[in-house]
């Protein structure tokens, strides 16, 4: 795409043949455009449906070039029925109505979190001051108004309003108290990642404490935010084809044209690094950072049950999308122009993890890798970026944790400490920048994030979280959560990175929890009955 363009713009070429999906997004211009038919297939709905007249009109306004022409040319071609139909519209102001009453749900959520709605009646006085309450006089039959008086616009917001909080509140989003309205974990975790109240209600749902891989990418493929993935004509036999080759398979009893069942089988394609046509690996592009965005909703969704393996699952998820890998792969395929063959190559020289290649002597790693110098570039970057954090803990006042207290640990977080310059003074450290992750497989640039999480492996039991970026050469932080019953307690501290795979870290520790007040007093009461 981007060569195309440099290459019409250096007018090396003079005629561009664009696909509709990208009308929005372009940002070429000519003096002549021809819209070659006003239809395309939805796969969703088996038929041909009309260009939206948005569309057609974004498609119409390429036809300028300011300071170089006077005037633009732009043809369109459709049935002959549909011709009048385009004059009206082109020819005419367009009228714009407003479409938040099919968004309502997420916008009031969001409202409800930051408490600008906190009553039945905020909620009615939040809605007139939208455009939808202007447009409802103006177009009352487009919004299937039965007048325009105040008593019809009253009980239209009213029933709209209703029908919106009843709808978050049984997906567990708000809590309604008679006329209060008050946000919950849910509603937040949903407006804080900018998600469907619909896809965060799937999560809960569907969520548990024995979710594997598996079952992750199968309810990561269902959330509603996939639902305007393109399925076009005869593209369900395509990926009926590339189903064969993935090893999860998918539950396709209703056919391929799903667009869940295409998000899971973009996401196999993605680890499994397959060659994809340059329309669906467009597809998979898009897919991928909103993947990532459900994910780190999904493990907060998770957090809130105190579930632990599913968590570190999700985090060991988000690692395979941004490097486009499978976890159970080696290590060393994060590394640019790396191959399975090569990887195993490496393998049997001993050499297992990137931290092995930048121990390497330069003329040995040169041998082992056989490759020419503007590759070893890239390798050397890539293995540059790749994390080395050094982790300190204690837990704070250990001789003093009673049953119900507060536990608390800090953690100290170094990056890079044996490269660290005696002459470096604390501001140098202190405005110490992460760079970006380095990843060929990840269509985005992307900042590198942490995950800290206190467990109880034999338990399952996840009892603090915390999401760390490391903007600073040494982070600190501390993790609470509060003490079980009176004894001797084993946990897990584990380091995990959201990017790459083979950086994380785990580091066993244990508590010592003595009796607390009120089981004292409860056993004081006792003996005086």
């Amino acid at each position: 795409k981007n060569i195309v363009k440099e290459l019409y713009n250096a007018e090396a070429v003079q005629i561009v043949i664009v696909e509709h999906s990208l009308c929005w997004g372009l940002t070429l211009a000519a003096h002549l455009v021809v819209v070659m038919g006003t239809q395309f297939y939805d796969g969703a709905e088996h038929r041909y449906v009309d260009y939206p007249i948005t569309s057609v009109v974004q498609m119409m306004g390429r036809a300028n070039r300011p300071l170089k022409d006077s005037s633009g040319k732009c043809s369109i071609f459709c049935y002959a029925p549909k011709k009048e139909f385009y004059k009206k519209f082109l020819y005419e102001p367009f009228p714009v109505e407003s479409h938040l009453d099919h968004m309502l749900h997420n916008h009031v959520n969001a409202e409800i979190g930051t408490k600008t709605i906190e009553t039945f009646q905020d909620a009615v006085d939040y809605m007139t001051w939208t455009f939808l309450w202007r447009r409802l006089t103006q177009n009352p039959v487009y919004y299937n108004l039965q007048g325009t008086s105040n008593r019809h616009l009253s009980d239209h917001l009213s029933e709209l309003v209703e029908t919106c909080l009843a709808d978050l509140e049984q997906s567990k989003c708000i809590s309604v108290d008679d006329m209060d309205l008050a946000p919950l974990n849910l509603g937040m975790i949903a407006s804080y990642y900018y998600i469907n109240y619909t896809t965060v209600e799937v999560f809960n749902k569907a969520l548990s404490k024995g979710t594997k891989m598996k079952g992750l990418m199968q309810i990561l493929s269902h959330a509603s935010e996939f639902n305007t993935i393109p399925i076009r004509q005869g593209e369900d036999r395509a990926l009926e084809r590339l189903s064969r080759r993935m090893p999860l398979k998918v539950n396709a009893d209703e056919g391929f044209h799903s667009p869940s069942i295409k998000a899971h089988l973009l996401l196999q394609s993605h680890f499994s690094r397959q060659t994809l046509s340059p329309t669906v690996q467009s597809d998979r592009d898009q897919i991928l950072p909103i993947a990532l965005r459900l994910l780190q909703a999904i493990v907060d969704v998770i957090s809130s049950s105190g579930w632990l393996e599913p968590a570190l699952a999700a985090m060991e998820l988000s690692q395979m999308i941004v490097q486009g890998m499978w976890s159970t792969d080696s290590t060393l395929m994060q590394i640019p122009h790396m191959t399975k063959d090569m990887a195993k190559k490496c393998e049997k020289a001993g050499i297992k993890t990137i931290f092995d290649i930048l121990d390497m002597e330069d003329d040995d790693r040169t041998k082992l890798l056989s490759m020419p110098g503007s590759k070893l570039d890239d390798v050397a970057t890539m293995c540059n970026a790749y994390p080395n954090i050094e982790l300190k803990h204690e837990v704070l006042d250990a001789d003093e944790l009673t049953a119900g207290g507060r536990v608390s640990v800090q953690v100290t977080l170094e990056r890079d400490p044996d490269d660290e310059d005696e002459d470096e003074d604390e501001d140098t450290k202190a405005s110490n920048v992460v760079e970006p992750v380095y990843s060929q497989r990840y269509p985005e640039p992307k900042n590198e994030a942490w995950w800290l999480v206190i467990g109880d492996p034999k338990k399952n039991k996840l009892m603090s979280i915390k999401r760390v970026i490391m903007r600073k050469k040494v982070h600190n932080a501390r993790l609470d959560f509060i003490a079980p019953a009176e004894g001797i307690h084993n946990y897990k501290l584990f380091l995990m990175c959201d990017s790459y795979l083979g950086c994380d870290q785990e580091y066993q520790f244990k508590i010592k929890v003595a009796e607390g007040e009120d089981d004292d007093e409860d056993e004081d009461e006792e003996e005086e009955s």
